[in-house]
């Protein structure tokens, strides 16, 4: 296979430009409104930089830049295609909102250390943008563990025992996982392969040892725990201790994309098609994620907590993306890929919602919000949108990434797994629909003195009002990121 490549700096530019953000918030930290402007400034010329990629990729094209060589085969090297154009426009669009919706927020709650909050914001932005963009093995694992780094202080924000735990817990399992397994998956393939770099092929020969590429593949399975796979999945629900922004973002742009987007390129260029069949991984790899799918939702259920279970059902939509890229066929791979940006919009509009709710009546137990949508009624519809979208109703984008993961389980010949998604998405109702019903349809609690429940800051209420409505549109018109995939999938 042939690709035509293009030499550009605008990686670099993208990765530097909230490095750069980044030590002008710090410098700005007593002066709280110039600091959030270079926040927002930043985000928006980091668009714009991926924006600027974005026609030599629909041509076809992939853009790369090679910065320095550690040994043969060993670079630090960015690629860009079209799937990293998927990744690298969502995280980039939602900085934006999430950084109007972090000064509500913030500011809303009085919240302590706010310039540390900003920087470390646009340095795990920085990173996850490295992920999405690294032309190699070695180059995605570096920037794969500078987001744990990154995101560690705002796990810890609030600096109490809670946050301290879960923060440790949430180093330990990401970076333990890292230097155990994703790392000794990175030598092995440099000694199998003799090169790491991402390429129109697969990395791996062939003709290589069966029984080692297996164990190498479960090693990198396990390696890169931020995809939230059970059961190294206990780190996500704990890192909630942080302020919604930052779960927001944990969920729906960084953390956990960067995972799931590392075992799709694990599946897809360093293993590729022909070799997942060869092995016999795709359906016994398949049936794992539709466990993690089934088992997560089933957790889901029995949190009162907002926060926990949104946690949980992003366990489950995880699994969605690396099913899609486990089944290996072009459908199901779509499905995964289009659930990147499906899942992002959907999820962080449902903790934009969580985030407000907090915000504007100090509540964040389901069972407390009785009645809330008739005193709330934008952010409980936007958070109704959010939540229909996961659980796959026509019309929102979560339906265009079941519709796609269903043609992919039949291309596999698996009805079983069909049924275990359409079972999911059963679950996905039955935990989410009797929110909306209680904040619709329930009386709300007597209310005490003078105390009135209003709307969110409209810093907060844009940003969701915004997420939900792109809900929507990419339910209805999906066709942008299916030409991007297409670029890939061709």
């Amino acid at each position: 296979m042939i690709e035509q490549t293009t030499f550009s700096i605008l990686p670099v530019l993208i990765v530097a430009v909230s490095l750069a953000g980044a030590g002008l918030i710090m410098r700005l930290g007593h002066d709280p409104d110039r600091r959030e402007m270079v926040s927002i400034g930043t985000g928006v010329v980091k668009f714009a930089l991926v924006a600027a990629m974005l026609p030599a990729i629909l041509r076809g094209e992939v853009i790369s830049i090679r910065l320095a060589e550690v040994l043969p085969g060993l670079s630090l090297v960015f690629r860009v295609d079209g799937f990293a154009m998927v990744f690298a426009c969502i995280s980039s669009f939602l900085w934006i909102l999430t950084s109007f919706y972090s000064i509500g927020y913030m500011r809303g709650l009085g919240e302590h250390a706010q310039t540390r909050y900003y920087t470390c914001f646009a340095l795990t932005l920085s990173a996850s943008l490295g992920v999405a963009m690294a032309g190699s093995l070695f180059t995605m694992y570096l920037f794969y563990e500078l987001v744990s780094i990154f995101t560690y202080p705002l796990v810890m924000h609030h600096e109490d025992g809670e946050a301290r735990r879960g923060a440790n817990k949430y180093l330990v399992y990401l970076m333990g996982t890292g230097k155990l397994f994703f790392l000794a998956a990175l030598v092995l393939t440099y000694v199998l392969a003799g090169n790491l770099d991402f390429g129109p092929g697969a990395i791996l020969p062939a003709d290589g040892p069966p029984t080692l590429l297996v164990v190498l593949f479960i090693l990198f399975v396990a390696g890169i725990a931020k995809s939230g796979l059970i059961p190294l999945h206990s780190w996500l629900p704990s890192a909630m201790v942080a302020p919604t922004p930052v779960s927001a973002l944990l969920h729906a742009v960084a953390v956990v994309k960067v995972g799931v987007f590392c075992i799709a390129r694990v599946i897809y260029n360093v293993y590729g098609p022909e070799l997942m069949h060869r092995l016999g991984l795709v359906m016994p790899t398949a049936y794992f994620m539709s466990a993690t799918i089934l088992l997560a939702s089933m957790i889901a259920l029995t949190h009162d907590n907002l926060k926990a279970r949104l946690a949980y059902s992003t366990v489950s939509q995880l699994a969605y993306i690396t099913l899609g890229f486990a089944l290996v066929s072009v459908s199901s791979m779509t499905g995964g890929m289009i659930h990147i940006a499906n899942h992002a919009f959907s999820k962080i509009t449902l903790f934009y919602c969580a985030g407000a709710i907090f915000v504007a009546t100090g509540r964040k137990y389901i069972s407390e919000l009785s009645g809330i949508g008739r005193t709330m009624p934008v952010t409980m519809t936007a958070f109704a949108i959010g939540a229909l979208s996961m659980i796959g109703v026509p019309g929102t984008a979560g339906f265009v990434t079941k519709w796609f993961l269903g043609l992919g389980c039949l291309d596999n010949g698996s009805m079983l797994l069909l049924v275990f998604i359409l079972t999911s998405s059963l679950l996905n109702a039955a935990y989410f629909l009797p929110i909306v019903y209680r904040a619709f349809f329930m009386a709300g609690p007597p209310r005490s003195g003078d105390q009135v429940v209003r709307e969110a800051p409209a810093f907060m209420l844009v940003p969701l009002s915004v997420t939900a409505a792109i809900t929507i549109l990419l339910g209805l018109f999906p066709q942008p990121f299916l030409r991007l995939i297409g670029e890939v999938l061709s």
